[in-house]
């Protein structure tokens, strides 16, 4: 099978790793993102799947425009059977979608229709679900809208992060995607039209998402921290916070009021709208991403104050 693989980000290089570790797979081209400054310095930076394709010598192209009458010309001159999208970054048009005879595949990290949209996984840790998935689709024009070829569940824990829940589906989707290729191409799926009546949207994300209300229950506000690290990040007044527990091994024995600080030894507790949160690890407006202990050494006088 011939394939025009379209994504950006490393989670993406990570499924083209994948098909390129396939043989019954030759991947013809790549299409991906304009480079970007990144870093202080602002070096311009070539994306991980272009970075990827250079390596095993495979065309990369970074298209401004997807309905430029160049770039479709080339990638109809390269006849491939299948284009893959995973993490792309934007709606591909009908031109582009009608190219491809099997059509073009889209691996989305959510139980489709839930969650269509830009940051499916982020977004369905922090609304405290206790379960999402993977589901690989035939694209249409419409935003996440194409019918269903495979899905698989997968659980969100309580210790599960955007970080560990992005492996997860890395390692349990790229062979989802692989076989569901391949019995496609032999015709033995028949496309699942979506329930669009029960579709839900999630937002690009932005820093205000992670902006922490301690009046909401300690559960969402856990579940905010856990799925929005590392990106945009959780932040309260003037520090940013990476981790916590609603279950401390210490006994705290009052109740605090929402966003009173408490600091008992080495402990940092913030008070909630149910019980309170230990804080784990943070970090200070002017210092490094620090463990609560060492963060209270030098910070003795939050104690008693509000974050409200």
């Amino acid at each position: 099978m011939k394939i025009i693989f379209f994504g950006t980000p490393q989670f993406s290089a990570d499924f083209l790793q994948g098909l390129l570790n396939e043989p019954s797979f030759e991947v013809i081209g790549v299409v991906c993102q304009p480079d970007e400054p990144l870093g202080r310095k602002k070096i311009l930076t070539a994306p991980p799947t272009k970075q990827l394709a250079i390596i095993h010598n495979i065309p990369v192209f970074q298209p401004t425009k997807l309905k430029d009458d160049a770039f479709v010309e080339s990638l109809r001159s390269l006849q491939a059977d299948a284009f893959v999208v995973v993490a792309y970054g934007r709606i591909i048009p009908q031109i582009v979608l009608d190219l491809p005879k099997l059509g073009v595949i889209n691996v989305h990290p959510s139980l489709l229709p839930k969650y269509r949209g830009p940051s499916p996984m982020q977004s369905a840790i922090a609304a405290g679900e206790t379960e999402t998935g993977i589901s690989i689709m035939l694209l249409d024009a419409l935003m996440d809208h194409g019918p269903i070829l495979a899905q698989t569940k997968l659980s969100i824990t309580p210790a599960t992060t955007s970080e560990s829940l992005m492996s997860t589906v890395v390692e349990v989707g790229v062979p989802l995607l692989i076989d569901t290729l391949k019995r496609f191409e032999q015709g033995q799926i028949k496309p699942d039209e979506q329930d669009h009546s029960a579709a839900t949207i999630c937002s690009l994300l932005s820093r205000a998402d992670g902006i922490i209300n301690w009046t909401q229950p300690a559960h969402l506000i856990d579940a905010k921290i856990r799925g929005l690290n590392p990106w945009p990040g959780t932040s309260t007044a003037n520090l940013k916070i990476f981790s916590a527990c609603i279950r401390s091994t210490y006994t705290l024995n009052v109740d605090l009021p929402p966003g009173q600080v408490l600091i008992e030894g080495d402990h940092l507790f913030i008070g909630t709208g149910t019980t309170a949160l230990e804080i784990l690890e943070l970090q200070p407006a002017s210092g490094k991403r620090m463990p609560a202990a060492a963060f209270i050494a030098g910070h003795h006088e939050l104690n008693g104050t509000s974050l409200l």
